[in-house]
């Protein structure tokens, strides 16, 4: 008989059963798209848009900020279509997904100063800009800025949901661009039924209006304010980076799934929540890749002592449980 507390690796719903006390906590798997992770819809629905319009023709160049998924998705994109791609990115990106976008053909450039809030986003954005103010064929798609990035969830992921599990009574989503919280907060907003949305964000990222901080896991988090985050009905939740390993270890040690960072954090934020869920609730998390790229970080023993010290090895239940910042946001930002 298949042990109830273990998931079905083969479908893109799976269940962590027993994490929450008194509700059905899932993962929506997004690990299966092409170029293996939630990226892949939003360089497909960005490039897609750019084509129709016309602002990319054979042969064109491209270039785009990136900490790692987006710019595997791009390059394997523009390997398959003929567009030369460039990639920012910078020293926190995990060295795997930079593997990745050389081996498709990309150009990668790592940007290693620091902007003013202590991250690297403002600093690669400036390259770019510095790039287009002498390049003018150079075409940025710019994933912060892209409405397409935020009709990618809004027609797709947030669909998938409705159609193949049902509307959640929460739904957990990580916010790095926001382009995925933002499409489903739309979509859901024209249901007469729809789930209480958390938006999971990291401390030390500046989105929700927070103090900037140095931070060491690429895929959450900005030292710079996306332009397509903005109002709808949600909660907003920050976690530290030290529950996203806790989160990131327990699913992997108990489930025998190993997560990417960002899936961490938004389980990290379902169990901090899990006093507030209703006894029966169905909780949906929105998982936008797997582990393999967090080998060298996350779950490797050596780099988590050094950054975060013993403790977090030794107690990692403890530290799991550990409160986070709440503040319920209702049509503003």
């Amino acid at each position: 008989m298949r042990n109830p507390t273990v998931p079905d690796h083969g479908e893109d719903f799976v269940p962590l059963t027993g994490l929450l006390p008194h509700a059905e906590l899932w993962l929506k798997l997004e690990s299966r798209n092409p170029a293996g992770s939630i990226k892949m819809k939003t360089a497909t629905a960005m490039i897609d848009a750019a084509e129709r319009s016309g602002l990319l023709r054979p042969g064109a160049e491209l270039i785009e900020s990136t900490s790692g998924n987006l710019g595997v998705a791009m390059a394997a994109i523009c390997a398959a279509r003929g567009y030369h791609l460039t990639l920012v990115t910078d020293p926190n990106s995990n060295y795997r997904s930079v593997q990745q976008m050389r081996a498709l053909g990309a150009e990668v450039v790592v940007v290693e100063r620091r902007d003013d809030n202590g991250g690297y986003l403002g600093s690669r954005i400036a390259y770019i800009s510095l790039r287009l103010a002498t390049e003018p064929d150079l075409v940025w798609l710019n994933q912060y800025a892209n409405p397409a990035n935020v009709a990618a969830h809004r027609d797709g992921t947030a669909v998938e949901i409705c159609e193949r599990f049902g509307v959640p009574d929460w739904l957990f989503v990580g916010v790095g661009t926001s382009g995925t919280l933002m499409g489903c907060v739309e979509h859901f907003a024209g249901l007469a039924t729809r789930p209480t949305v958390v938006a999971v964000d990291v401390l030390g990222s500046i989105t929700f209006g927070g103090a900037p901080a140095r931070r060491l896991i690429p895929g959450m988090g900005a030292s710079r304010r996306p332009e397509i985050f903005g109002p709808g009905e949600y909660r907003r939740v920050l976690v530290s980076e030290r529950d996203t390993i806790v989160a990131c270890r327990r699913i992997a040690s108990r489930y025998g799934l190993l997560v990417g960072g960002s899936t961490g954090t938004v389980v990290a934020a379902a169990m901090a929540h899990g006093h507030r869920l209703p006894r029966g609730g169905r909780v949906l998390a929105i998982s936008p890749d797997l582990g393999g790229a967090y080998l060298d970080t996350v779950y490797d023993d050596g780099w988590v002592a050094a950054h975060f010290g013993d403790e977090l090895l030794r107690d990692s239940a403890r530290s799991a449980r550990r409160p986070v910042r709440e503040e319920l946001v209702k049509a503003r930002t």
